[in-house]
């Protein structure tokens, strides 16, 4: 006789939608997110315009170059990158790596102090907690009056640090070797500030400040950013990979999720530890342990994909266990149904795809879950 196929491994994100606002490296995060078994609604909010489409950034390494700065500050290994290509392509390559290892240079963290390193330049110095605040801090407190400072610019520029050094006596040059720009094609980004706003997300990560600010414009043009602001706050779990991210959302009152570590894979792996320890609700019963999420539940192991309707059903069961909920408070737990005989629907369909019988009717008072 054949066994029964067991039921594949639940995956740690099986069950959850995720929101992902990036563009860049993107479809690597996604990916991620995806081979962990996560819905995954995509609405890049901003986008990079790469420097082939910008001449201005080798006009401003010509004038880097003719002012030999003491000082360099990279604030991004993409930008690094960028630039090098660029200066390359141009003919400037050699000579922007000669200034390089004339000056000293600091970097805004590791990724950035890396990419110096693979340019085979000398070890900069690394701000600790990657802000570009803090390698202006350390500037002025060794003190820039009539120093001549250069800034890899990173997507949008940093005007307060650059006012900054300028007070304190710097020469500032700057060169931008890429920028954000919109990436909403008139639809996603809408459609994604919906979803957070009804609760249909489960947690919506960011990977740069500016896809805040944009998501955050998005929202005021259409007249939802109190609404979003306010799921953001509560049911809807807000993920940063980095403070320098998590900014704009902590000044709008939204505390995000951020890894110890600065990075996709780091993020990745607290959106897991999240929804396992604070989204999955977890119950014996005496079929086995039933754990709910977002999309479905879960019976010892067996996924099982939910209408949101029916999801709210077993969510309003759960929240008393083994407790009679009666239909009129079923009714208030689950939007949309009205009358009695919709709700009725549900359940039937409800017990029909779950591989055992959790719900049961207590006569003449409503519906519980399986002790």
């Amino acid at each position: 006789m054949t066994a029964a196929p067991s039921a594949p491994a639940l995956g740690e994100l099986t069950g959850f939608r995720v929101g992902v606002t990036a563009h860049r490296r993107a479809t690597d995060f996604i990916s991620a997110l995806e081979r962990r078994g996560a819905q995954v609604v995509h609405a890049p909010a901003l986008m990079i315009s790469p420097v082939a489409e910008d001449t201005r950034v080798i006009e401003d390494t010509r004038t880097l170059l003719a002012h030999r700065p003491e000082v360099l500050v990279v604030t991004t290994a993409y930008g690094l990158r960028r630039w090098f290509e660029a200066a390359d392509a141009a003919g400037l390559g050699e000579e922007l790596r000669d200034t390089f290892r004339a000056a000293r240079v600091l970097t805004r963290g590791a990724k950035a102090r890396g990419q110096v390193l693979s340019l085979e330049l000398d070890d900069p110095e690394v701000s600790a907690d990657e802000r570009t605040s803090s390698v202006v801090d350390r500037l002025l407190a060794d003190g820039v009056r009539g120093t001549r400072v250069a800034v890899q610019l990173h997507g949008l520029t940093d005007e307060l640090q650059l006012e900054r050094l300028v007070a304190a006596g710097a020469h500032v040059d700057t060169v931008a070797p890429y920028r954000w720009l919109s990436a909403d094609d008139g639809e996603r980004l809408p459609a994604l500030i919906r979803d957070v706003c009804e609760r249909r997300l489960d947690v919506l990560t960011f990977t740069a400040a500016p896809a805040v600010d944009s998501l955050f414009s998005t929202a005021q043009e259409t007249g939802r950013y109190d609404e979003l602001v306010a799921a953001l706050r509560t049911d809807v779990t807000a993920a940063a990979v980095g403070p320098v991210c998590a900014g704009p959302l902590l000044e709008a009152g939204v505390e995000p999720l951020v890894p110890e570590r600065f990075r996709l894979g780091a993020l990745v792996r607290a959106v897991c530890t999240h929804a396992a320890e604070e989204r999955t609700v977890v119950l014996p019963t005496r079929y086995g342990t039933l754990r709910l999420m977002s999309t479905g539940a879960a019976l010892d192991g067996v996924f099982v994909p939910l209408s949101d309707a029916q999801v709210a059903v077993l969510r309003a069961l759960a929240a008393s266990p083994g407790a009679v909920v009666s239909r009129a408070q079923l009714l208030c737990a689950v939007p949309g149904l009205d009358t009695e005989h919709a709700l009725e629907m549900v359940i039937s369909r409800l017990r029909k795809a779950l591989p055992a019988p959790v719900v049961e009717t207590v006569i003449k008072r409503g519906y519980r879950l399986s002790p």
